[in-house]
């Protein structure tokens, strides 16, 4: 009873200081100086359960969330850390953070100052925030069972490598990232965590769209990565699915729309990866003895690499993907070829052979073989001249008349003759639906079946 008599008195008084979209002093300059109602003192006298709804205006935080309820903002509400640590801490299971505009947290990397922080925490729904101005943007710290919903996230205005990470998940499972919007961030990162959902997000203009470390069983499927560095990397991390992506414009030196170093079991099928830098990067993946990786249905467009090896590697099965307008479609950074890969089925637009049987498949294998283009390889700085009608000539006069055995790239038996052919269904098991508990794996292609996908036929 007192502490409901306390959240109204609260509340009242919040309500009667504030306006519809301003409140006095500090307020009007941005600041969450002293005059400013303390969120803090509303959650202290909020009981177990309850939905606090704030009036529209501007609160002083920080603030901790330590008991189960609902926090709601009504898209008006704005949180207002006053540059000091994360500005709203859910430190409980149970809670709801809706309809907030939560701005102006700390600037320390190491207390890893955010807009929203969950700790240790289960069962929260963080949903249709605005986060801006803050360091990192939410923060799951061994926290499983979450949903991160339709969040709008924007950085500190900071030179990119500074910016804190938009979204990121340590030691954190079973969670579900969904339908949010990220836009001038550093990074989502998703470290030693398993069995999370990411899907339908939107990030922009940052440097990774998701980066994993360590960190298996885990989709990321329907999202979308424009003007990234890299779109999606993969570091140590196996049993991942990655599905339904549009990857657009992963620029600069290193820019690469998905890249993998070191990690075995996954799926990449259905995704647009477009005018990057390289579409699709591996390095020693897979990794594990006897495991493979399965890239399926994907189209790899535009770009200056279709898809790059680090080394001569093994292990990968390409089948059915769409490479065309990429100066060159596969290249390895060493004098090898990527033959000891299963290529299957997929278009090539510079395949020059036939279908005279009209079965929609070439009559003979699709064979690149390395000439000249190895120059740009074995001498980087030629790199500058690679598309250019120099590298053209000098490449067609070593095809014309080469002075040693070229070296074959790759070889694909039955090559698609259009690029709109309709690809083989794939056996697919579907992960947990959002919200829902347990621990379900996902392996879309039986990859953990080592009897599956072995024959190249």
């Amino acid at each position: 009873m007192l502490r409901s008599l306390l959240l109204a008195l609260a509340l009242l008084w919040s309500a009667a200081f504030l306006a519809a979209d301003q409140v006095p002093g500090a307020a009007a300059s941005g600041a969450a100086g002293p005059d400013l109602p303390s969120l803090q003192a509303i959650l202290d006298a909020a009981e177990e359960g309850t939905i606090v709804k704030l009036q529209p205006g501007r609160y002083r935080g920080p603030a901790v969330i330590s008991r189960p309820l609902t926090l709601d903002g009504g898209g008006k509400a704005i949180i207002d850390g006053g540059g000091k640590g994360t500005v709203l801490t859910i430190d409980t299971d149970g809670a709801t953070v809706t309809g907030l505009t939560l701005t102006g947290s700390g600037e320390s990397y190491n207390d890893i100052d955010s807009g929203i922080r969950v700790l240790e925490s289960r069962y929260n729904t963080v949903r249709d925030n605005v986060i801006e101005d803050s360091l990192f943007g939410i923060d799951l710290q061994q926290s499983s069972n979450n949903i991160v919903k339709r969040n709008s996230i924007t950085s500190k205005d900071h030179s990119l490598g500074l910016r804190g990470d938009a979204i990121r998940l340590w030691y954190s499972f079973d969670n579900r990232i969904t339908d949010n919007t990220v836009r001038n961030s550093r990074d989502l990162v998703v470290w030693y965590s398993g069995n999370n959902i990411l899907a339908r997000n939107s990030v922009e203009n940052g440097r990774y769209g998701i980066h994993f470390m360590y960190a298996k069983y885990n989709l990321i499927e329907d999202n979308s990565f424009r003007n990234n560095s890299v779109g999606i990397f993969l570091m140590y991390s196996d049993d991942v699915v990655i599905r339904n992506n549009f990857i657009f414009h992963a620029h600069g030196p290193a820019g690469m729309g998905v890249g993998m170093k070191e990690s075995s079991n996954t799926e990449i099928s259905g995704n647009q990866i477009l005018y990057c830098g390289t579409g699709l990067y591996l390095d020693v993946s897979p990794f594990q003895p006897d495991t493979t990786n399965r890239v399926w249905d994907n189209t790899i467009a535009y770009s200056r690499i279709g898809v790059l090896f680090l080394n001569d590697w093994h292990g990968n099965v390409f089948k059915e993907n769409r490479f065309r307008d990429n100066i060159r479609q596969v290249s390895v950074a060493e004098y090898a070829g990527a033959a000891d890969n299963v290529w299957q089925g997929n278009y090539w637009d510079d395949y020059a052979g036939f279908d005279r049987d009209r079965d929609g498949r070439g009559d003979t294998a699709y064979e690149p073989k390395v000439y000249a283009d190895r120059l740009w390889m074995d001498v980087p700085p030629a790199a500058f001249f690679l598309g250019t009608p120099l590298m053209s000539l000098v490449d067609f006069l070593e095809r014309l008349a080469p002075f040693s055995q070229p070296l074959l790239m790759l070889r694909d038996e039955s090559p698609q003759m259009h690029a709109d052919f309709t690809p083989t269904a794939a056996p697919r098991e579907e992960g947990p639906s959002e919200g829902e508990a347990g621990t379900t794996t996902i392996d879309p292609f039986g990859l953990n079946d080592p009897g599956i996908g072995r024959s190249t036929q």
